[in-house]
């Protein structure tokens, strides 16, 4: 992805003007400087309403919205942040330019065990717990932090120029939000869907709380595989495993029911070492005979695999660790941590002969919790659960019938995959900060889930545990619109038109919208488009991680490049579904075609560009030509933005804006506006200039609406209506003369450059145009190739001919004839050099016969070149004047 690289630097200095006309008044500043502009820029669109949505604002607009994904609280704006919200703002600035009554909506999510923790931290460089304070003391001294530290998010999202409507910014933990989580979780809970149950779960040893399969991350660790041998002579039965310290909960052996080597044993019992117990073999396809030996310790209470085994089986649970992964069962590993259990439980049975084989390192994945990177520890425990069947096929069928489209669509195979096969959703967490569970318990065991607006019976005690902070943000598309209520937000703009967000989380949040959205708006899902994007990686595509030294902060490519140049690069990186490499290099790139923009623009203006009245009807080539291609690009990007292609619409306006129209169009128009063309011309260069940065606001809002307004005199780019193309101004004959120029004053560049003149050199030129159309253009062909008219003493030292135009260059005395011969002769020798060391490896049988054939076709392509090369320096030599 190069960036900043083009054909010929532009110089926008102002041209020569007319005597009869004065040079406009520029109230740009010759530099482009993003500090100065973006903070007071976004301070005034936000002062001005102009991203506060109105649901009673002319109905007959369409409605566009969409719910940011809430960020933690405790978070600060990292780059997965930076592209997912360039990518929201990118289509919410579109459509509101478009005509749409436009919501976009931000706030925060409470996180639970995060922010929980961050507090705990604080209050233990007090030396003191949460258990100090109490529950109700702890709980106001998270919120006393929230209002102090949380949300420092939502000031880098103004940073990053996030067009959002503040006057609904919304939090989780919010009292609307608080009412919706009640209200759902006793409809939930009076359909039987919501119930307590002990089952098998994620548990942090060290945040002592359940987790959701999100909260865990897996990676892999070097363990070590044991084989075990449980019973003794006709009962004998080897089992392998990487937890050792979990086999004095053990209720059994399974075998595969079709694995020959144990068929025998099966319904027999076997001793379990250590213990003293025996305890069944059994059956179980579950088994997978080809791990380790093919018979598998069952652990209910600690594995969830064996949990399931255990309830097939009718096995019991016997618990062996306590909620801080301590050794609870009686004998002389009581009180050891499970680490330390393990070793000292393989050195009991290895003292006892029962350790067949060890496997050191043994490769295995290991879950870890988010947010302290403990090893999780699965755990029988009484939690409450969501029983999520019914809800999930709801979620399948939404998107197999239509109502709901996933981007890109090869994505929706991932999301088949978890919602049809989903597990009961594990909702309860033993915190203290976060929604309460809303159930109270009687003195004589009585349970009670009152309604949102009904108080629980007096003296019943409310269940101590919280929600999973995935139940809340479940929500989100109804919560932050006033549900349950039916209010004119949720009238006007639900279901929300897309969500954006990453394929990491499509199954762990957008399937637990989906199912509440349509539990909750009885069948009307909560968004029409899921639109996933990948995660940003390095530019070489390797994780950005601390350890590496690649993490890239945003917020000081912001403080570097400006919020523009950041979001360029993320979003010119971005194809749906996946990954986004970007670099630094990239960044900078990205602030020089910012730079582009304003000095195109600022050169525009000094020389009299403007918008006022139509379009002239007698147009130039050039003028013809620019305002073709500029139609082209605008269906162009439109096409792109509608399908999420944001990369390349962003490389179709960099093209464009570069290459076209500053490389090209201006230095054209340098000519054009010494002549009788300047008028029109300054009303097309106003007119490329106005609709190209009206394409280019979305993906760069702040330097587009300095430049637009200074253009136009118009006070805001953001409501501004975003282009159409005008199939009236697409000229194929205009496009493909200018074409035919540009082929032609590019060949007598590369040919200037092969005699040595530098690119701003000016010589003498005879032009032959033989009948060709291009002879119109002599007077530009000659300002962009920098050709002075042949004077008396012209005489041609070098020609070509090109697109049917013959050039005859003189360049006695301007180059350094001696000092050319030279280069050339240098050159010319590196080519022979490399064509006899081609020969003769490609001449040898041995080479040919045992090289690999990629590596045999680039050294035949190394010969074409170097021979191509030969030929053209030796008739630049021969060209070249004698002395």
């Amino acid at each position: 992805m190069a960036f900043g690289t083009a054909a010929a630097t532009v110089d926008f200095g102002p041209v020569t003007q007319p005597k009869d006309r004065q040079t406009a008044q520029v109230d740009l500043p010759t530099q482009y400087r993003p500090a100065e502009v973006e903070g007071k820029l976004y301070e005034r669109w936000v002062s001005a309403g102009l991203f506060t949505a109105d649901p009673a604002r002319d109905p007959a607009r369409p409605a566009f919205s969409i719910v940011i994904p809430p960020p933690n609280v405790t978070g600060s704006l990292h780059v997965g942040h930076a592209l997912d919200h360039s990518i929201q703002d990118a289509l919410i600035r579109r459509r509101r330019m478009q005509g749409y009554e436009t919501l976009w909506l931000p706030g925060t999510d409470h996180a639970g065990i995060a922010t929980q923790n961050v507090v705990e931290r604080e209050l233990a460089k007090e030396g003191l717990s949460r258990h100090d304070l109490g529950r109700e003391a702890f709980v106001e001294r998270v919120w006393q932090w929230k209002a102090e530290s949380g949300g420092k998010i939502l000031g880098q999202m103004r940073r990053l120029g996030d067009s959002v409507d503040w006057t609904r910014e919304a939090f989780t933990m919010d009292e609307p939000r608080a009412r919706a989580v009640r209200t759902i979780f006793k409809r939930l809970f009076d359909d039987g869907l919501i119930y307590r149950a002990e089952r098998i779960i994620n548990w942090c040893p060290r945040c002592l709380t359940a987790l959701s399969d999100i909260e865990v991350e897996h990676a892999e660790r070097e363990g070590e595989l044991v084989s075990i041998r449980y019973g003794s002579g006709d009962t004998e039965i080897v089992v392998a495993t990487t937890r050792a310290e979990t086999m004095l909960g053990d209720t059994a052996v399974a075998v595969h029911p079709d694995d020959e080597r144990y068929r025998h044993l099966v319904g027999k019992e076997v001793e379990l070492p250590l213990t003293g117990r025996t305890i069944p073999i059994v059956a179980d396809e579950h088994v997978d005979p080809n791990f380790g030996t093919g018979a598998v310790k069952v652990t209910p209470a600690h594995d969830p695999n064996d949990f399931e085994i255990g309830r097939r089986h009718s096995l019991p649970s016997i618990t062996v660790m306590d909620e801080h992964g301590v050794i609870t069962a009686h004998g002389p590993f009581q009180g050891l941590d499970r680490f330390e259990a393990r070793p000292a439980i393989v050195a009991a049975l290895r003292e006892q002969g029962r350790i067949v084989k060890e496997v050191r390192p043994y490769l295995h994945a290991v879950g870890h919790c988010q947010r302290c990177s403990t090893v999780v520890e699965p755990r029988v425990s009484l939690q409450w659960f969501v029983k999520v069947a019914p809800l999930a096929k709801a979620a399948g069928d939404a998107v197999r019938d239509g109502r709901v489209r996933i981007h890109p669509p090869e994505m929706a195979a991932r999301y088949f995959e978890w919602v049809d096969n989903m597990h009961d959703w594990c909702i309860s967490r033993q915190l203290w900060w976060g929604h309460r569970i809303p159930v109270w318990y009687g003195p004589n065991g009585e349970v009670c889930c009152p309604g949102p607006d009904e108080e629980p019976p007096a003296g019943w005690t409310q269940d101590p545990d919280v929600l999973d902070t995935w139940f809340s943000s479940a929500l989100w598309p109804l919560s932050t619109l006033g549900w349950p209520d039916r209010t004119a937000d949720l009238e006007r703009f639900y279901p929300t038109s897309v969500l954006v967000t990453g394929y990491d989380i499509l199954f762990f949040w957008v399937a637990r919208m989906m199912m509440f959205g349509l539990y909750a708006m009885d069948g009307v899902e909560p968004f029409k488009v899921i639109a996933l994007h990948g995660m940003v990686r390095d530019q070489y595509g390797k994780k950005m991680s601390k350890s590496f030294g690649n993490v890239v902060d945003p917020l000081e490519w912001i403080e570097r490049y400006g919020a523009d140049a950041t979001r360029f690069t993320l979003l010119r990186g971005a194809n749906p579904g996946g990954d986004v490499p970007i670099a630094e290099e990239w960044a900078q790139g990205s602030r020089n075609f910012c730079n582009k923009l304003w000095n195109a623009t600022r050169f525009a203006l000094m020389n009299g560009a403007h918008v006022r009245g139509e379009l002239p009807q007698e147009l130039s080539d050039a003028d013809a030509w620019i305002l073709s291609r500029l139609q082209h690009v605008i269906a162009e990007v439109d096409r792109h933005m509608e399908d999420f292609e944001f990369a390349k619409a962003c490389e179709a306006l960099y093209h464009f804006a570069w290459d076209e129209v500053c490389d090209w169009y201006v230095e054209l128009a340098k000519v054009q506006l010494q002549d009788e063309r300047a008028e029109a011309t300054r009303r097309v260069l106003g007119e490329v200039l106005d609709k190209l940065l009206r394409l280019l606001h979305p993906i760069v809002p702040f330097v587009t609406e300095e430049l637009w307004t200074s253009l136009t005199g118009e006070q805001t780019l953001v409501t501004a209506a975003w282009p159409a193309p005008a199939q009236e101004l697409v000229n194929k004959d205009a496009e493909m003369l200018l074409e035919s120029l540009q082929r032609l004053v590019t060949e007598v560049r590369r040919f200037r450059a092969d005699q040595g003149l530098k690119p701003g050199q000016r010589v003498a030129a005879a032009l032959e145009f033989a009948g060709s159309p291009l002879a119109a253009h002599e007077q530009a062909v000659r300002s962009l190739l920098r050709l002075n008219p042949p004077g008396e003493s012209f005489a041609a030292t070098a020609s070509l001919q090109v697109e049917g135009v013959t050039v005859r260059l003189d360049t006695a005395g301007a180059i350094d004839v001696a000092a050319e011969r030279k280069r050339l002769e240098k050159d010319l020798a590196a080519a022979r050099k490399e064509v006899e060391q081609a020969r003769r490896k490609l001449g040898n049988a041995d080479f040919l016969a045992k090289a690999p054939e990629a590596v045999v076709a680039k050294t035949r392509d190394r010969l074409a070149q170097a021979e191509s090369d030969i030929a053209r320096l030796e008739a630049q030599l021969a060209a070249l004047p004698t002395a």
